[in-house]
């Protein structure tokens, strides 16, 4: 078993970087209007991830790794300033941002010091978290929460987003909802409300969101586009890389099995059956899609706290060659599930903002680059940059 790259490892890759600092990294420019965030668990790792990473990317203290927008295509596509952003959100928890940037940083995934240089911003987006829901006992229905949440979020951007404000769902994976129940699961309601106020949505996580099919009008309706679902960012990223390689080089795949180990939220959460089939879908759609037909195996994904924000992932490809030739490829991915999707979420933030100011509106298949299961458009990792770029040139002749 390969060894995992624990705490002492990452936070050695950190204090390097301090004790010998990189060049400031300019900031990514673009538009002077403030741009509003609207976190869905917004007091979660990978939020909290995106708040200080913005704030310390805005500022100079680190270089925007892993954020494609901040790379020369997009360069003159009109995207907001980081230092533009302003966030809150909803969450069921009470633990302030400034203490979990604090806990996040004690198990290796921020910087030791990032958290004290970035608590002002820290604070300023948690003063503007909103109590979530439905938790349990509430009595409101369906109606009189999307509501609620409608009123905090069109408060926020009157207040401090007056162009546009997106919503980015990073709640924990709801299981998928039974067939022909007619109740709107969380992560729908936060939809509907992000439709009614007219903001932007990004489905990060597997959950249903704006999929159930009582929100088919009002999706088609939208006012402002929208991107989902369940952000792309280890071994999915990987399967829409190889996937196509066996395709394009006629070589047949009889059988694709994988195993993840995660800790942290994302291991407690999919440790329910329900919610782990809800997060393999999207996996099982891409080798589907890029095979032509999905080939034997299954996805194991087992819960390991010890492994706090961090996740390892192993995948077992057995494929035939030529005259049947049987051969084997393995792969092993680890990485830490917030840095890896953080940038991900500030890039689809700026990219809908600026979609939104382009008079874009509804489901934004150009963006798929981002997910698992994306709003149409292909499944290959190299077609949907070739969409993205297509998008950032459509910014730029809309500017």
């Amino acid at each position: 078993m390969p060894r995992h790259p624990g705490r002492e490892t990452c936070r050695a890759a950190w204090t390097y970087q301090e004790d010998f600092p990189v060049s400031p990294t300019p900031q990514v420019h673009g538009t002077d209007a403030r741009t509003g965030v609207w976190f869905i668990g917004a007091r979660g790792a990978v939020a909290t991830t995106a708040v200080a990473g913005s704030a310390a990317v805005a500022a100079g203290l680190y270089p925007a790794t892993g954020m494609v927008t901040a790379t020369a295509p997009f360069a003159a596509s009109g995207l907001p300033e980081l230092s533009g952003l302003v966030f809150g959100g909803h969450d069921t928890h009470v633990v302030p941002l400034t203490k979990r940037a604090e806990e996040l940083a004690e198990s290796g995934v921020l910087p030791h010091r990032l958290a004290a240089a970035v608590q002002s911003e820290l604070a300023a987006a948690d003063a503007e978290i909103r109590p979530g829901g439905p938790l349990p006992g509430d009595s409101r229905d369906e109606e009189l929460l999307i509501a609620a949440f409608t009123a905090d979020i069109e408060d926020f951007a009157h207040r401090l987003a007056p162009g546009h404000t997106v919503v980015v769902n990073l709640a924990s994976t709801e299981p998928a909802p039974t067939p022909g129940d007619p109740r709107l699961p969380p992560s729908s309601l936060y939809a509907a409300a992000a439709l009614r106020a007219g903001c932007s949505y990004v489905n990060f996580t597997p959950s249903t969101g704006l999929h159930h099919p009582a929100l088919g009008d009002a999706a088609a309706a939208a006012r402002a586009p929208y991107a989902g679902r369940d952000g792309k960012t280890g071994q999915t990223l990987l399967r829409s890389v190889l996937g196509p390689m066996f395709a394009q080089r006629a070589l047949d795949v009889r059988a694709w099995s994988g195993t993840n180990l995660l800790g942290g939220g994302d291991g407690a959460t999919l440790a329910d059956p329900a919610a782990a089939a809800a997060k393999n879908a999207g996996k099982e759609r891409v080798l589907a899609d890029t095979l032509g037909a999905l080939p034997q195996g299954t996805v194991h994904i087992d819960e390991v706290p010890t492994l706090g924000d961090f996740k390892t992932a192993w995948d077992h490809i057995a494929f035939d060659g030529f005259l049947g030739s049987r051969m084997f490829l393995q792969t092993i991915w680890q990485g830490c599930d917030s840095a890896l999707a953080a940038p991900l979420v500030l890039d689809l933030v700026r990219l809908l903002a600026a979609a939104h100011r382009a008079g874009l509106t509804g489901p934004r298949p150009e963006l798929g680059f981002y997910f698992k299961d994306p709003d149409g458009g292909s499944s290959g990792l190299a077609e949907q940059y070739t969409e993205l770029l297509g998008l950032a040139a459509t910014l730029r002749e809309a500017r």
